[in-house]
């Protein structure tokens, strides 16, 4: 049996299977919430779950389940509650980043158009918080929390860091829209697989590093990546003005390089060649070794964190995540 899930190695072929079966219950209550919508929502709605995606939260969710104890359905309702929280994030920034595909496929709001996408992730939302009920208040309350956290992530980068530091802007900003979200996933995985409120925490405290290690490793691949290895069009955030890690510590470069991206970097940049140009600079520049390091320093985080966990199948599959968090760069 292949043991490799999501980028994630698993244990012995009867922690794996179960670890697919309880991926695959994931996915049969997303599709199975959504198919009791009313029928001018279904397709809109089901259009990005059915594009795919590494559904990286749910596998999070279910392996921090298995830490707090055994499987169980209130530990699957809340890892569909976190993807289509996910999910319903992906309509809302396609529609701010006037994207025109998104895993492949066209966008809903280039399929449909923006008000329709709005909806869409709007409906999905109210499905999350459906299933937050089903959970019991505390799940309200933590995935309500979740909600609040995304939205100031996304208002932090549509606002920019004013006169603030923009590292720590940046930091602040994927904890918002990234490391939240993984992070709530850690809790309500260990909480309903049974754990103690410590063991919930130190689950906690493991997604918010893996999160912010997901979010730096995907944006050093925005500027690193060939599109056809990635799935992504490198200089994505260039083209939009947004400056990620390795951009932010690059500007600070001395010598022609950092002088020439500082002409390029003055807002977002349109022309292909430039971007090309961009790219390249920042593919030698020192930014991009420093923002490697700040990854890596999440990284041990988590690792540290999950070495104080009794060993276990579900403890060894969690390190190979966080190990393919950081070896996905190449």
């Amino acid at each position: 049996m292949e043991k490799t899930v999501a980028g994630v190695r698993l244990g012995s072929d009867e922690f794996a299977s179960g670890i697919r079966a309880e991926l695959a219950r994931v996915e049969q209550v997303i599709t199975d919430g959504i198919a009791e919508a009313d029928g001018c929502v279904i397709e809109e709605a089901l259009h990005l779950f059915q594009a795919g995606g590494k559904r990286f939260r749910p596998m999070f969710t279910v392996l921090a389940g298995r830490i707090g104890g055994t499987p169980s359905e209130q530990v699957i309702t809340a890892a569909a509650a976190m993807e289509l929280t996910h999910l319903a994030t992906l309509y809302h920034d396609d529609v701010m980043d006037e994207a025109d595909t998104r895993r492949g496929a066209p966008s809903a709001n280039a399929r449909w158009g923006n008000s329709i996408a709005i909806l869409a992730g709007d409906y999905l939302f109210a499905r999350a918080s459906a299933y937050g009920a089903d959970l019991g208040p505390r799940a309200v309350g933590v995935i309500a929390t979740c909600f609040g956290e995304l939205v100031t992530g996304q208002m932090l980068e549509l606002k920019g860091p004013g006169e603030g530091d923009p590292v720590q802007h940046y930091l602040d900003t994927i904890w918002g829209k990234t490391g939240s979200l993984i992070a709530t996933c850690g809790l309500l995985g260990a909480l309903h697989g049974g754990a103690d409120e410590d063991l919930a925490q130190r689950m906690y405290r493991i997604g918010a590093d893996i999160g912010m290690a997901f979010q730096i490793s995907d944006d050093i691949i925005d500027i690193s990546s060939i599109a056809q290895q990635s799935g992504k069009t490198p200089g994505t955030d260039l083209r939009e003005g947004v400056w990620t890690l390795p951009v932010l510590h690059a500007l600070h470069d001395r010598g022609p390089d950092g002088d020439r991206l500082r002409e390029i970097l003055t807002g977002p940049v349109t022309e292909d060649a430039l971007v090309d140009e961009a790219i390249e600079l920042l593919g030698r520049s020192e930014g991009m070794k420093h923002a490697r390091v700040t990854l890596e320093e999440y990284a041990d985080r988590a690792r540290s964190e999950l070495a104080q966990l009794p060993a276990s199948e579900a403890r060894s599959s969690l390190e190979s995540l966080v190990t393919f968090t950081v070896a996905r760069l190449g």
